[in-house]
């Protein structure tokens, strides 16, 4: 995502700080940078920045200038709103000399590097005091600060109680904040919204001061407003005139900033210590540059070969391309880009076909070799001491033949041997509502050390953890069992009444068709959807 920028009279122990709000992967709001004085311990006070959900981190912050202006450094914060991450340094992260922190299911919530690590601010949406220092103290190692996100209208923020759902609830906001700044070591920022009276902000303000944060950041509308309604500098500049630690001005893009010069003369406006860039952050990251923003081609080119570089996600990619073309979408290039499917694809659009080529080679190499040092998370199976078979498995439906199965698969195969048939035992897990399942196959348990969303996807891969230590087939496209095909072929030939020996229905009939209970253990046809 984007980032933002604040500058502010006189360069000496100022600090440039940027956000990159980031989405979803979990978050959302562009990114902003502002500068801010240093405290007596040599820790920077960092700001907070605006989310824009899908604003990727990483990338966008190391595409942006990383020279010094004005002797201030740059600052990325990033937004990000969850419930349960947990550290988690994979082959992946190791592949890509990253820290990756992930959620249960194993989605990277937050990626991060060593060149980020003492610029980039943690921004959480939370409305707990004690999940959010959980967080804080999970992720404080290798990031500079810790932001609470409290100003963000949206319906997926708000519904939870966080964002500007929590301007309502001045004894919540006192205790989230008390709780981080005396729980953490790193220093503790929040960004609001203006209340609909300049005496009740007034009154809030001073009320988040004396919980000891570092800084607050304002963004300069109510929170039914939105980027089409002016921005108030007179209400930014109140606050900062009433607070002593430093205020971050936000709200200028659409109004005020259009370049570099304008960041200043928005901060001269507020009053303001910094400025917060959200939305001109992400439609052009090189607006912080003296000597003005870059050419966008150059500006994507280098965005995508970081983005391809530290494995980013091709539809956070997409997005973040197609906020800075936005009025060129429908130039060649932007419905090459608009039509895209991969990261491949992506770099193809952009004449980068061979870079993406050559890297992801370099990165499998690196995979591989590290996945030859450690055979257990290379996904061979390993027995640990209660006896059970144990491998890192998912099952992807996608890389299935759509009417095979790994359990149906390890059924065939069972029978073909005389064996009972495999009996599976599935827990689910009461914090983040995940499944894991053990399969016993003549008195063998296997079992999937990775947790997943549904009692079949867990069931499916405890069958996976099976074949595989058998070195038998799984279903996976290219290599099913012929015995398997056949028998499915056999049961529909014999069977007249399959659905799938029918004419097809005609329309509206298939909404006229029963409901079908399916007892338990037996497939659904929807499995995997």
């Amino acid at each position: 995502m984007p980032s933002s920028v604040s500058l502010s009279p006189g360069t000496e122990g100022r600090t440039w700080a940027r956000t990159c709000d980031s989405g979803n992967r979990l978050a959302t709001g562009p990114p902003t940078m502002h500068i801010l004085p240093r405290k007596g311990d040599g820790r920077a006070s960092l700001r907070r920045p605006r989310s824009l959900v899908r604003a990727l981190p990483l990338p966008c912050f190391l595409s942006q200038p990383m020279g010094k202006a004005h002797g201030k450094e740059m600052i990325h914060v990033l937004p990000l709103a969850f419930l349960l991450i947990q550290r988690h340094l994979c082959f992946l992260a190791e592949a890509l000399s990253t820290v990756d922190f992930v959620a249960p299911d194993d989605r990277v919530v937050f990626r991060t590097c060593e060149r980020e690590q003492s610029k980039v601010v943690f921004q959480m949406g939370t409305s707990d005091a004690e999940r959010a220092l959980a967080v804080a103290r999970l992720v404080e190692n290798d990031v500079a600060g810790i932001d609470v996100n409290m100003g963000c209208p949206k319906e997926y923020s708000t519904k939870g109680g966080m964002g500007a759902a929590l301007l309502s609830d001045p004894d919540k906001i006192e205790k989230i904040l008390s709780t981080l700044v005396k729980g953490t070591r790193r220093p503790v920022t929040c960004k609001i919204r203006i209340l609909p009276s300049l005496e009740d902000t007034l009154s809030l303000v001073k009320r988040i001061e004396r919980t000891g944060i570092a800084a607050i950041a304002v963004h300069g509308r109510k929170r039914e407003e939105r980027p089409q309604h002016p921005v108030s500098c007179e209400a930014i500049k109140a606050i900062a005139e009433t607070l002593s630690i430093p205020v971050i001005a936000n709200g200028g893009s659409h109004d005020h900033i259009q370049g570099y010069l304008d960041i200043e003369d928005f901060r001269r406006a507020t009053a303001a210590s910094s400025v917060m860039v959200a939305r001109a952050a992400m439609w052009n990251p090189s607006i912080f540059l003296k000597e003005g923003p870059r050419p966008l081609e150059e500006v994507m080119q280098k965005y995508i070969r970081y983005a391809v570089q530290y494995d980013n996600h091709y539809t956070n990619t997409k997005y973040c391309l197609c906020q800075m073309l936005r009025e060129q979408l429908e130039s060649p290039q932007g419905r090459l880009l608009h039509a895209a499917q991969s990261s491949q694809e992506i770099c193809e659009a952009f004449g980068l076909g061979a870079f993406y080529e050559e890297t992801t080679r370099e990165l499998d190499a690196r995979r591989a070799k590290l996945l030859a040092r450690s055979p257990e998370e290379a996904e061979e199976p390993a027995e640990d001491t209660s006896g059970i078979i144990k491998m890192a498995i998912k099952f992807d439906r996608r890389a299935y033949s759509p009417q095979i199965t790994p359990k149906m698969c390890l059924l065939e195969w069972c029978r073909r041997e005389k064996l009972a048939q495999p009996v599976y035992e599935t827990v689910q897990r009461p914090l983040d509502r995940l499944f894991c399942s053990v399969v016993t196959v003549a008195e063998q348990k296997y079992q999937s050390t990775l947790w997943d969303k549904s009692k079949k996807l867990a069931e499916q891969a405890a069958a996976i953890v099976c074949l595989r230590s058998q070195g038998l087939p799984e279903g996976r496209l290219g290599e099913e069992s012929p015995s398997l095909h056949k028998r499915k072929r056999e049961a529909l030939d014999q069977d007249p009444g399959d659905p799938r020996t029918q004419e097809p229905a005609m329309p509206g009939e298939l909404c006229k068709k029963p409901f079908v209970a399916l007892a338990s253990g037996q497939e659904s046809p929807l499995e995997g959807w």
